[in-house]
């Protein structure tokens, strides 16, 4: 939160345990660091890339399918992004945002609900309801001439 940046590695799934961040440092050190200090956790493409998000807010409506989302940080700091449809992906300690710009260095974020001071879903992408066929006569065709 006090803008300061750390660079290295998280486990996939579990890098978050009794409210603390899990880190390995690039030097090999692990450390530990406090979700309320964290304002997101940056998965990267490279480390040596050090741009910052090109875009915090889609220019049109996303294609990909998801929730389309708008963060305000604790900071009024505003981040746009998409988030999975399926609950069963949300976690306790916060939410997994893919950022407007795919092609940025950045891939996705993760942010603790303690940085936060709103959430909002601003449109359901895809994966909605699908609208079925017009059911034609299904009866039976007329035989033996029929009447």
């Amino acid at each position: 939160m006090d803008r300061d940046s750390l660079t290295g590695y998280v486990a996939g799934n579990h890098f978050v345990a009794d409210g603390k961040l899990e880190l390995l440092t690039q030097s090999g050190k692990v450390i530990f660091v406090d979700l309320r200090e964290v304002k997101g956790v940056y998965f990267v493409r490279d480390f040596g890339d050090t741009e910052a998000l090109g875009r915090k807010t889609f220019t049109t409506r996303p294609r990909s399918e998801g929730l389309w989302v708008r963060i305000e940080f604790s900071d009024n700091d505003i981040l746009e992004g998409l988030m999975p449809n399926d609950l069963t992906l949300l976690t306790g300690e916060g939410y997994l945002i893919i950022p407007p710009d795919t092609r940025s260095n950045t891939q996705r974020i993760f942010v603790p609900r303690s940085a936060l001071s709103s959430l909002t879903v601003l449109a359901v992408i895809g994966g909605g309801v699908r609208r079925r066929k017009e059911a034609g006569d299904t009866g039976q065709v007329a035989m033996f001439d029929e009447a």
